[in-house]
């Protein structure tokens, strides 16, 4: 008998041994991680980077809970190549997305109408199968990824839809020309057309002729049934709550604030008394978008608008019971408009820095790239702090892997700033920043620590313009001292060289660039 006891307290303690040995389960749950991308919203249009006149109470709150970017940039000035290139990782030397490509050989892509009897002529060129994605990358990480919002990187009946790059849901449009109207005859849900209660009102409808600018009546056509960013709010909230209690990845893409004008009433109300009266835009003769009777006060209303259910989203987050545990982003694609009715004059988008055409969206000027920016992460980013540590879009998904731990390469231009977010001082900085656009006469800008160099017009070889700028000096661009520092420019040639690579796409070649950042 007393063998038999000893035998079993042998055997209790090897097996309580085994279990010491045994490695204790990680509980340290994945981040969910959301990323926030306003359409166009200039560097200073909201409060919490000094605008004055539009109230964005909920974004300031939030981002007074984390880190203050002020030189985070976009990495192109328009949607489409800001959008490719903040997924991939890639700056624009390197990009087959340069610039807005609307894949004109389909047909007319522009005709409204056509495009909602014809989903072939909808969404922009397709990228490259193979493309891998921020979304990929999340996904083989175990992530659920959602995309609501604006898509603008391939086109429906194409591998190039977010469903096949990455995304487990999307909804909202899948074409930027679609996204012109907030009021569209139909939105996507993955891969199928949702059809809404609207009216064919094609985007750019002039102003009706005989009809009053002053009687708010004249303009009744230009708000319909159903407003495509209530919709999308209604199904980003939805894919939250379905995911709570597994790490997601939400790429919330809204189009608000592009324009055309289109915000709900009460807010609109709300401005017109802060504002009063002024002048009606009014759509054709060369103006696009929408009319609109109160201009001033249908732009604000569609920030304070976006404010509102930025607000709603980080509350649902705490009753959840995962804001805690999230990384949220916020940021914008580019600078500020000037079209359509948007006046980044009167509300100072940009400032300190220009948002007129030319200087804002759609050029490398520092009000055309320099976005608003803040990072949020209880308990790991220090809240009411601020950097001034040089990042852009392209940074993005070397960073999200320096937050993963990711044990798998990745190809990027990136580099990771997650311990700047932490409050290290270990910080790798970009020995150069790189923007290449074909647009707008062509472009190309190249930061080198306070140096950016600029050359613009590329596409008019009689007049492709040089300018050098000290950003410490001169952070509005505005003295060219580009003849006394001909070794700046050496070293932005040497970057240049290495980092271009010609376009696959023959829309986005600039000619005169082939020979050289230089040359004359």
């Amino acid at each position: 008998m007393k063998n038999i006891i000893l035998f079993l307290l042998v055997v209790i303690h090897l097996h309580s041994c085994q279990e010491e040995k045994e490695p204790e389960k990680s509980t340290v749950q994945k981040p969910n991680i959301i990323y926030i991308l306003a359409d166009d919203l200039g560097y200073a249009e909201i409060g919490a980077f000094g605008q004055e006149k539009i109230e964005t109470p909920n974004i300031d709150a939030l981002s007074k809970k984390g880190m203050i970017f002020t030189q985070h940039y976009s990495s192109a000035p328009v949607c489409a190549p800001a959008r490719y290139m903040f997924l991939t990782g890639k700056h624009s030397g390197n990009s087959f997305i340069r610039g807005n490509d609307e894949w004109n050989d389909r047909g007319d892509v522009w005709d409204y109408k056509a495009m909602a009897k014809d989903s072939t002529l909808e969404g922009q060129r397709p990228v490259p199968k193979g493309t891998k994605t921020i979304a990929n990358y999340l996904q083989e990480e175990g992530y659920k990824t959602a995309l609501v919002g604006k898509w603008g990187l391939g086109a429906p009946h194409t591998h190039s839809v977010p469903n096949e790059m990455g995304f487990d849901f999307f909804y909202g449009f899948n074409c930027q020309r679609q996204a012109h109207t907030y009021y569209p005859l139909h939105l996507y849900k993955n891969k199928n057309r949702v059809h809404l209660a609207n009216d064919t009102i094609a985007p750019s409808t002039p102003f009706p002729k005989g009809l009053d600018p002053k009687d708010p009546t004249s303009y009744k056509d230009y708000t319909l049934t159903e407003y495509a960013p209530d919709l999308m709010f209604e199904e980003l909230t939805g894919f939250v709550a379905e995911n709570k209690a597994n790490p997601f990845f939400l790429y919330w893409a809204t189009p608000v604030p592009h324009v055309a004008l289109q915000a709900p009433k009460r807010w609109v109300d709300y401005y017109i008394e802060k504002f009063g009266p002024e002048e009606p835009y009014l759509s054709g003769n060369g103006n696009g978008y929408f009319s609109h009777q109160t201009p001033h006060a249908a732009y604000a209303a569609m920030v304070s608008y976006f404010d509102e259910n930025v607000g709603k989203l980080v509350q649902q987050l705490k009753d959840e019971g995962i804001y805690d545990n999230t990384l949220i982003v916020f940021t914008s694609d580019n600078g500020p408009s000037y079209a359509g009715g948007a006046d980044p004059i009167f509300f100072e988008s940009a400032k300190p820095f220009d948002g007129e055409y030319g200087r804002g969206k759609g050029f490398v000027y520092e009000g055309g790239i320099r976005v608003p920016t803040f990072f949020t992460w209880p308990g790991k980013i220090k809240a009411e702090t601020t950097s001034n540590h040089a990042s852009a879009h392209y940074d993005m998904l070397a960073t999200f892997a320096d937050v993963l731990d990711f044990d798998k390469p990745i190809e990027t231009d990136g580099v990771s700033f997650l311990p700047t977010l932490l409050g290290e001082q270990n910080q790798e900085k970009h020995e150069f920043m790189y923007w290449e656009f074909p647009e707008y006469g062509g472009q190309v800008a190249i930061r080198m620590g306070d140096w950016k160099v600029i050359r613009q017009h590329l596409k008019d070889e009689e007049k492709p313009t040089l300018e050098l700028y000290n950003l410490v000096d001169d952070p509005t661009e505005t003295n060219n001292i580009a003849a006394e520092h001909p070794e700046i420019l050496k070293r932005a040639a040497e970057i240049f060289d290495k980092e271009h690579t010609e376009p696959e796409t023959q829309l986005f070649k600039i000619p005169f660039l082939e020979r050289g950042l230089l040359s004359d």
